[in-house]
């Protein structure tokens, strides 16, 4: 049995792979922003052991929230916001929202939790972008930010390895959540969940990657 905290736990593929831990046989410590949604999490699946409510545009706040978790075997990293605009659009707050959730919260809840991975030997995986997100009109913050979490991962990877904490970095495809709704809407393109991946399917990757032992 493994404990894993997961951010963005009340979203489509958060709340996936929550319920596919929990199937497993883990614990799960669970991060949003919706203290009711979690709670609601947190009722469905009592190896949901913890949930915390916090906002991610305020890292500064996270030494306070989990800064008392001593073990840790898993940290994965689904939390994200994706607005679509273009460079001309795009006002100072929302590159600095897009940045800090996407890439600053992440780097600092990783720091913030690196004694607790380290003391278990565990996993940090990163939930990227779709392959071949690159340079994409009017999702420039988003690009951006999906191109320095790959950066921050590899850094990790080579930084840890020392101290025999994994990292990984998933690319899932488009996967039917509201998100992507919502995303697919504003370019002005169909959506149709049938065409896209489930949440299931990228839960069930995901936690198969932190159960396998490799390295």
């Amino acid at each position: 049995m493994r404990t894993v905290l997961v951010t963005g736990a009340n979203g489509g593929i958060g709340a996936a792979i929550v319920g596919e831990l929990h199937e497993r046989g883990h614990q799960i410590i669970a991060l949003g922003r919706d203290a009711a949604r979690l709670e609601d999490l947190a009722v469905s699946f009592p190896r949901v052991v913890r949930w915390v409510a916090a906002d991610l545009r305020r890292p500064e706040a996270l030494a306070g929230l989990v800064g008392d978790v001593e073990h840790l075997d898993g940290l994965v990293h689904n939390a994200a916001v994706a607005p679509v605009a273009s460079v001309a659009d795009t006002p100072y707050a929302m590159w600095q929202d897009v940045l800090t959730v996407n890439v600053v919260a992440a780097a600092e809840l990783t720091r913030l939790l690196l004694p607790a991975l380290r003391a278990a030997a565990g996993h940090v995986i990163f939930i990227n972008a779709a392959p071949g997100v690159h340079a994409v009109p009017r999702w420039s913050a988003y690009a951006a930010s999906k191109a320095a979490l790959r950066e921050l991962a590899d850094s990790l990877r080579e930084e840890e390895a020392p101290n025999n904490v994994r990292v990984t970095t998933v690319y899932p495809p488009g996967t039917a959540t509201g998100l992507l709704e919502r995303v697919r809407a504003e370019f002005g393109q169909p959506y149709d969940p049938d065409a896209a991946g489930s949440p299931q399917s990228v839960a069930a990757h995901i936690v198969n990657a932190l159960e396998s032992t490799e390295r």
